[in-house]
């Protein structure tokens, strides 16, 4: 029994499809991190250096970053005895993605392939990751 896992990823969201003995199951798993909020600047208290009433960009991305992290143990803890994965998508997400699947040594060498593609619809990603795996 193999067990093949695609997954088109980005911060926002992950499709799974996973491939048990020629039947496809998708599953749609939502990160919930939301999104990146930029400052345009700080607010002064009236005191000379009082307190700001802002956050500092940084520790809202330090905690953005540690929940995509997350976000990504989550996926690979539920997809871990997958024989080989195939992750593609938008942005930096795959990358990170990846990096984290190869800090667990069970699944080091699991990778089958990493692409970049657009957006898609969720019957293109089950199209592209049958095509993937029955091609190999």
């Amino acid at each position: 029994m193999s067990r093949r896992v695609g997954m088109w990823i980005d911060h926002e969201r992950a499709v799974v499809v996973t491939l048990d003995d020629g039947e496809f199951a998708v599953n749609k798993v939502e990160s919930g991190v939301g999104r990146r909020v930029r400052l345009s600047g700080g607010a002064r208290s009236r005191t000379p250096y009082g307190p700001q009433d802002v956050a500092s960009e940084s520790q809202r991305d330090a905690k953005y970053q540690k929940n995509l992290t997350k976000f990504y143990r989550s996926l690979i803890n539920t997809y871990r005895d997958a024989d080989s994965f195939y992750i593609f998508g938008p942005g930096e997400a795959k990358g990170e993605l990846r990096r984290e699947i190869e800090k667990v040594k069970s699944l080091r060498g699991k990778i089958a392939a990493v692409e970049t593609t657009d957006k898609m619809t969720d019957r293109q990603i089950l199209a592209t990751v049958r095509s993937f795996f029955t091609k190999k």
